[in-house]
């Protein structure tokens, strides 16, 4: 939509760097010459010098919502679209909403915002992105469930990082500025510990250099088309690369459909999910391999994978010559072990894929942890 607002990510790497005092700073100073500000959602935490920065915004009532019996307080995307201000302070964005809210997530609501022309500032850490997710929990040890798709992030406009060292955050930590004392004490002891951070923030700094080359080269395609020079049109045209993810009902595919999606994004390439039903088609699996299977499939639709169920005898072959019919660069597959002589021969479905896909990288993922699926 030519109307649709401009959404600007504040993104740390960890609670207390800093996020949400810096974006409500520039809603202050958007204020301040003129723009019309209000905000959508704020969490305050108890910080006091992040509370002063809400003094003389309009801040949008919050919805009540029932839910078992409690009443809980969320975003009202609603109003926020009545009052239509210019722009709308959110924090929080991968917060889930409470059952019976109009959309399951804040970035859908901040994505009904943004379509209703109204541009909006909000906040994240880099352990919530998708891609990241399993990355993330080999750092810190803990499982992140909520999480933001890839490509929600990259409709920002502008993706700015707000930066303090491990070792500020953690004096911030000890002085009681992020939480208070024996909250902080029991997050230094997990979450907070300076190697983790270390490791945290390193990723912050990758990913803000990657979403910034990203529109630096949405900038020079832009331009280049502006100025009316060779464009996808031309016959040097080189063909798409794609990458292609096995999935099935292994507890490893959803850990292989964020590392394929964020591969494929760094390279610039399509990004297939592919299912191989033998012979007697998906529908006759087992119930449960089915719904696992189906899981896998609407996670990646989720990421905005496109998605294929082929059938035939030989699952590798299918697979393989569905990845060179693509030009596919990567094929990404689960560690499955054969059983008995095929193992001994070689002829496990890994090494099959392998051997057929002579021409193309094969990478082989293991779920670390058994028994987690598509979140």
């Amino acid at each position: 939509m030519s109307n649709c607002g401009k959404l600007k990510i504040f993104l740390g790497y960890a609670a207390g760097v800093g996020k949400t005092y810096q974006m409500l700073e520039e809603a202050q100073t958007l204020k301040v010459g003129g723009t019309d500000v209000v905000i959508g959602y704020f969490e305050p935490h108890a910080r006091k010098d992040t509370i002063a920065k809400t003094e003389g915004l309009e801040m949008i009532p919050r919805k009540k919502v029932m839910y078992r019996g409690s009443t809980f307080e969320e975003m009202d995307a609603e109003e926020i679209v009545a009052r239509h201000p210019a722009v709308a302070v959110v924090d929080e964005f991968p917060h889930t909403n409470v059952p019976g809210s109009p959309r399951e997530k804040r970035w859908e609501d901040v994505l009904f915002i943004l379509d209703n022309g109204i541009d909006v500032l909000t906040t994240m850490n880099v352990q919530h992105l998708e891609s990241l997710n399993d990355q993330m929990a080999q750092i810190t040890g803990i499982k992140v469930r909520e999480t933001i798709p890839d490509w929600v992030v990259k409709k920002a406009s502008e993706v700015v990082m707000v930066d303090v060292t491990p070792r500020a955050l953690l004096n911030r930590l000890e002085r009681g500025v992020v939480y208070p004392p024996d909250k902080a004490k029991r997050a230094m002891e997990n979450f907070f510990k300076e190697s983790s951070l270390v490791a945290l923030r390193e990723m912050a700094l990758r990913q803000t250099a990657h979403e910034v080359e990203e529109r630096m080269e949405q900038v020079n395609n832009d331009g280049a088309q502006a100025a009316n020079l060779p464009d996808s049109g031309s016959t040097t045209r080189r063909i798409e690369d794609a990458v292609v993810i096995y999935i099935s009902d292994d507890p490893s595919t959803a850990m292989l459909i964020r590392r394929g999606r964020r591969v494929a994004d760094v390279i610039h390439a399509k990004c297939f999910g592919v299912v191989v039903a033998e012979d007697g088609g998906f529908q006759k699996l087992q119930p449960v391999k089915r719904e696992a299977v189906e899981r896998h499939l609407n996670f990646a639709r989720n990421l905005h994978i496109d998605t294929c169920v082929l059938t035939g005898g030989d699952p590798a072959r299918e697979l393989v010559e569905f990845a060179r019919s693509h030009n596919a660069r990567q094929i990404f597959i689960p560690r499955v072990a054969g059983k008995g002589m095929d193992r001994l021969l070689g002829k496990t479905f890994v090494n099959r894929i392998v051997g057929l896909a002579h021409d193309m990288e094969v990478t082989i993922v293991a779920e670390r942890r058994q028994g987690e699926g598509a979140k």
